[in-house]
C-alpha cells in the first residue's frame, strides 16, 4: 500500500475535488449537483492517468456532457423507466462512436438523470462545470502528452454491449424490480473490459468484489450518517483501502459512495444486491465472450485454411 509522493498528492487533490463537489451540493441543498461519475472521472484522469481517457482531453468535457444532455432529454419522454435506460444506453453508444471516444464514464453521466429523475438545469450546469475543470486539470498537467490514441469502438463490441444491456434490463424488469435496471458503475466497467484483448477470470472476480464492496460501503455508511459530506469523507477512503487490498485500479468503484447519496428510496437499500447481480451477470458475460470469441475465430480461420488445401 506504499504510495509515492506524487501518487499521494494526486489522491489528495482528487479526493478534495470530489469533496468540494459534495460540499457545494450540501451548501446549495441540491442533490442534483452530486455527480457520482465525477469521482470515477477524477480518479481515472488525475490519479490513475488512464491513457485512453487523458489522451483526448476535449472528450473529457464533450462525451460526459453530451450523454448527460441525452439522459436529461430522454428522462422527459413518456415511457417507462427500463425503456428510458435502454434508449439512453443506445444513444450513448452512438455518441461515443461519433466522437471516436472510449470514455466509459459517459454511460454513467447519461444514466444518472434518469436514475435521480433530474429536472433542474443545475444538473446540466454542474456536469458542464465539473467536466471542464477535469479537462483543464489534464491540460495544465500535460497528462495527455505522449499518450497513444485509443482504439476506436468496434461494432462487435457495441452489439455485445447492447445485447448484454437488454438481457440485464429485461431480467430485472420481469423479476418485478425495474428500479435495478440502471447500475452505472457496472455498465462502465463492462464497457471497458469487453474492449480489452484479454480478460482473466481472476480479474473479473476482483472487480465484482470491488464494485459490490464499494456499493455496500456507500449504503452502510449513509445509513448511519445522514450527512452527504461525512458519508463521502468516510466511504471514499474505504473504497481506496479495498482496491489496495485487491491490488487493482478501478475508477468506477469510487462512483458508488456518491451514487448512494442520490438514489431514490426504492433503489437505495437494494443497491448492494443490484451491484452484485449486475456485476456477476455483465462481467461474467464479458469473461465468457473473451473465452469463446478466440475459439470461434480460430475455428473459422482453420476452415478458411483447409478449404484452399482441399481445392489443391
Amino acid at each position: 500500500m506504499h504510495l509515492s509522493k506524487r501518487e499521494s498528492r494526486d489522491y489528495l487533490i482528487g479526493f478534495v475535488f470530489v469533496l468540494a463537489m459534495v460540499g457545494v451540493a450540501t451548501w446549495l441543498n441540491d442533490y442534483e449537483i452530486i455527480l457520482p461519475e465525477i469521482a470515477a472521472l477524477t480518479t481515472g484522469t488525475w490519479i490513475y492517468h488512464k491513457s485512453d481517457w487523458v489522451s483526448q482531453p476535449l472528450k473529457i468535457f464533450l462525451a460526459p456532457s453530451g450523454t448527460a444532455v441525452i439522459g436529461f432529454v430522454v428522462n422527459q419522454l413518456p415511457i417507462n423507466y427500463p425503456e428510458k435506460i435502454l434508449l439512453t444506453l443506445l444513444f450513448v453508444l452512438i455518441l461515443l462512436k461519433g466522437l471516436h471516444s472510449v470514455l466509459a464514464p459517459s454511460f454513467a453521466t447519461g444514466l444518472l438523470p434518469i436514475i435521480v429523475n433530474a429536472t433542474h438545469m443545475s444538473f446540466i450546469v454542474a456536469i458542464f462545470a465539473f467536466t471542464l475543470i477535469l479537462m483543464a486539470g489534464v491540460l495544465i498537467a500535460g497528462l495527455q502528452k505522449g499518450q497513444p490514441m485509443p482504439e476506436p469502438i468496434q461494432l462487435k463490441h457495441m452489439v455485445l454491449f447492447a445485447i448484454a444491456a437488454v438481457i440485464w434490463v429485461a431480467a430485472v424488469w420481469l423479476s418485478g424490480h425495474p428500479q435495478m435496471a440502471g447500475i452505472p458503475p457496472v455498465f462502465v466497467v463492462f464497457f471497458e473490459v469487453i474492449q480489452k484483448p484479454k480478460y482473466a477470470g481472476k480479474m473479473a472476480i476482483k472487480q465484482i468484489i470491488a464494485l459490490s464492496g464499494a456499493a455496500t460501503f456507500g449504503v452502510v455508511v449513509h445509513v448511519f450518517i445522514a450527512s452527504w459530506l461525512l458519508t463521502t469523507l468516510i466511504s471514499l477512503p474505504l473504497v481506496f483501502l479495498l482496491l489496495q487490498l485487491l491490488r487493482i485500479k478501478l475508477p468506477a468503484a469510487y462512483a458508488f459512495p456518491p451514487l448512494a447519496l442520490v438514489l431514490p428510496a426504492e433503489m437505495f437499500h437494494t443497491l448492494p444486491i443490484a451491484a452484485v447481480l449486475a456485476s456477476c451477470l455483465l462481467l461474467g458475460m464479458a469473461y465468457g465472450y473473451k473465452k469463446v470469441a478466440p475459439m470461434v475465430s480460430g475455428f473459422f480461420a482453420n476452415r478458411r485454411q483447409v478449404a484452399p488445401d482441399q481445392e489443391n
